[in-house]
């Protein structure tokens, strides 16, 4: 055979994107073959993955220190095994800037083809804000969003984050004003005087207050004449004034040589504190209520002597 009739051998070079064609090819068909044996895994055995959705926000308790917030999250677990929580994550932000942070480890574990409502209580420290933002002013409403994230292990999926979000608003309480204007006697004597306590109360909140109930004390002259209860309840209009009738019942002869000031009309010392119990949107709060120093008229009834007119009336 003639050299010319020998077969041509050509060196062919592989070159490196051919090489990672088929590198990237193999690992393709390797996570393809993972996925698909996952997939009739989770077909034959009946794995999958969980859910969860905020189902409530609520608000136990608030007052003028702190709001305390639970998010309850319904989460489903549809595997055939317990799940374990294990860790929640949270974040309470208002206009895109943090109220609070936090981290709940280890916080259980959901039972198998089961669902759990997990709570998570948050407590949000009123002065914490202010000292941060200085535009958020007591009596303010603010608007938030909750952001959650649930770390959960299942088999064949490995660890997952299911991320929720809530928004809404929260208030910022601030405690009403009262004064006392005045007191009118409807049956006056030494002994036992019935009389009706006029109070002025301005609600400095952008909502309005349902007043159900006063916890309180009030001081003429120094001397304590105790408290009494709400006849009704009634309505605190948001940014608003308001007039409440109380009855009373005291002894002037306790007052001592300060009754004689009263008696003639001149204005009396009073000081006043407690608590009242009110319904918001937001739930049920205790807020406080306080006056020192202030003045405040006695008024006779025309039964008692008085001339029991209007013409000074609020």
């Amino acid at each position: 055979m003639a050299s010319s009739d020998k077969p041509e051998i050509v060196d062919r070079d592989v070159k490196e994107d051919d090489k990672d064609e088929e590198k990237g090819g193999f690992i393709d068909k390797v996570k393809d073959f993972i996925q698909d044996i996952g997939e009739k895994i989770e077909g034959a055995i009946g794995f999958g993955k969980p859910t969860a959705d905020v189902t409530e926000i609520h608000f136990p308790t608030i007052n003028l220190e702190k709001a305390e917030i639970v998010v309850d999250v319904l989460i489903k677990n549809p595997n055939p095994v317990p799940i374990p929580l294990i860790d929640i994550n949270y974040l309470i932000e208002s206009d895109g800037r943090k109220l609070i942070s936090g981290l709940i480890p280890d916080a259980g574990t959901i039972r198998a083809h089961g669902e759990e409502t997990v709570k998570i209580p948050i407590h949000l420290v009123y002065d914490d804000i202010k000292n941060t933002y200085d535009d958020i002013k007591p009596g303010s409403i603010i608007p938030y969003r909750i952001k959650v994230d649930f770390i959960v292990d299942v088999p064949i999926f490995g660890r997952l984050t299911l991320p929720l979000e809530k928004t809404g608003e929260i208030p910022v309480p601030y405690k009403p004003d009262i004064d006392l204007e005045k007191i009118k006697f409807e049956r006056f004597s030494f002994e036992e005087t019935v009389a009706v306590l006029h109070l002025k109360l301005e609600n400095k909140n952008d909502f309005d207050l349902g007043l159900n109930s006063l916890d309180y004390e009030v001081w003429l002259s120094n001397v304590s004449i105790g408290g009494a209860e709400l006849a009704e309840s009634t309505k605190l209009d948001k940014n608003g004034i308001n007039y409440v009738d109380i009855p009373i019942t005291f002894k002037p002869k306790d007052f001592g040589s300060a009754l004689w000031d009263m008696i003639r009309g001149k204005g009396t010392g009073y000081s006043m504190k407690g608590h009242i119990n009110v319904d918001t949107p937001f739930g049920a709060m205790k807020l406080p209520i306080s006056k020192e120093g202030g003045t405040t008229r006695l008024k006779k009834s025309k039964e008692d002597g008085g001339d029991d007119d209007d013409d000074d009336e609020e």
